[in-house]
Formats: C-alpha cells, sequence, structure tokens
C-alpha cells in the first residue's frame, strides 16, 4: 500500500479534512497580506509594536523644541549685541556733548579774554588823551588850541584802531551810513543831497556803528 493510500485509510488527507471543515480554507488575516485598491498590488501595512509607536510620535516635538531653543538663544544674543551697540553709542554721544560743551565754554573764555585784552590797549592808548585835557584845563588863558590838539591825537588813536568818520556834508545821502532827520527844499542843491550834518557817523573797521543824523535837500 502506498504512503497516499494509507494516510487516506487513516483519514489524515488534507483534501477531505478541508472539504469536512469549511473554516479551514479561510486564511489567517494575521499570517498573509492585505490587499487594497482591487488589481492594484497589494499593501502591505507593517505592525509596529507600542513602544516604536511612541517613539514615532514623540520625535518631531523634539526636534520642534529644539529648533525653538536654538532660535531663542539666536534672538537672545542678537539682543545683547545690539543693546551693548546701543550703550556705546550713547556713551559716544554723551563724550561729543561734553566736548561740545567744554569748547563752547572755551569760546567763551578766549572771546572774554580777548575783548578785555582790546579793551585795554585801547585804554592805555587813550591816556595820553585824558592827560591832554588835564593840561589843557589847567592851563591859564584860551584852551582851544590845548583842545585841538587833543582831538587830533584822539582821533589818531581812534584812527588806528580802525575808526574812521563818515563824509557826509555835500554827499548823496546812503541810508547805509546816514540817517535823514529833516528835509529841506532847496533851489542850490540837488535832490537827496546832504546839506548839513547834526551828527557825525562813524565807522569801524568799514562797518557802521553809528549813522550820521543830517538834513537832506528836497526839490521845491
Amino acid at each position: 500500500m502506498s504512503n497516499e493510500e494509507q494516510r487516506r485509510s487513516e483519514g489524515d488527507d488534507p483534501r477531505e479534512q478541508r472539504e469536512q471543515d469549511p473554516s479551514a480554507n479561510v486564511p489567517d488575516p494575521a499570517s498573509e497580506p492585505v490587499e487594497m485598491g482591487g488589481s492594484e498590488d497589494p499593501v502591505i501595512i507593517p505592525e509596529l509594536e507600542d513602544e516604536a509607536v511612541d517613539e514615532a510620535l514623540e520625535a518631531e516635538p523634539e526636534e520642534e523644541a529644539e529648533l525653538a531653543r536654538e532660535e531663542i538663544i539666536a534672538l537672545a544674543t542678537e539682543l545683547d549685541t545690539a543693546r551693548r551697540e546701543r550703550d556705546a553709542y550713547l556713551d559716544d554721544m554723551r563724550r561729543m556733548k561734553a566736548e561740545m560743551e567744554n569748547a563752547k565754554k572755551r569760546l567763551e573764555r578766549d572771546r572774554t579774554r580777548l575783548v578785555q585784552s582790546a579793551s585795554e590797549g585801547l585804554v592805555r592808548e587813550l591816556l595820553p588823551v585824558l592827560d591832554n585835557l588835564d593840561r589843557a584845563l589847567a592851563a591859564d588863558g584860551d584852551i582851544r588850541e590845548g583842545v585841538r590838539a587833543t582831538r587830533e591825537q584822539l582821533v589818531s588813536v581812534l584812527a588806528e584802531q580802525g575808526l574812521a568818520p563818515v563824509e557826509s556834508d555835500g554827499e548823496s545821502f546812503d541810508p547805509a551810513v546816514h540817517e535823514a532827520v529833516m528835509g529841506q527844499p532847496s533851489d542850490e542843491h540837488e535832490e537827496d543831497t546832504i546839506i548839513q550834518t547834526l551828527e557825525r557817523g562813524y565807522t569801524l573797521n568799514g562797518r557802521a556803528i553809528r549813522a550820521a543824523k543830517v538834513i537832506v535837500a528836497k526839490q521845491v
């Protein structure tokens, strides 16, 4: 007797077992892949253990947290750098302000010193004029010659300082150096010609410091 006949006699034929037990034809879902999509290739869904799933879910938040930490550190570094630059700029501005104030004070002191020096020099030069006036007043008789000489000396001293009289009589009226007190009709003079000087004007180094007060001719 062959082996197949022996198995049949003993009741071990697998075909007979499948015919007798229909549930034996149902495949085990855990042991075979699941087919999806009809005629498409079957998609195998792998099974993951619980710990692997947890690790996969926790990996992305940790990476995001690390990136956020790095961004915060970078922003903190930039903020610290900006603060340092701000403090440096403020120090420079304070230093420049202090230097400007010191320079302004130095200029003011120098100006005051120059004015005092100029005033001192002018007064020193005018002292001889004062002495001559004292001598003229102390002399007996007519003092006009002494006063005239003293005046010439005074004019000379002031001319050395840049003082010059403004020409007025017979000149054309110039509002830059003349001040018309009144207008007087005249047939002998052209219009706006200065007829008379009431108070002499002066310029200092070419700049008018006092306008001459004059009477100006007007056409009748």
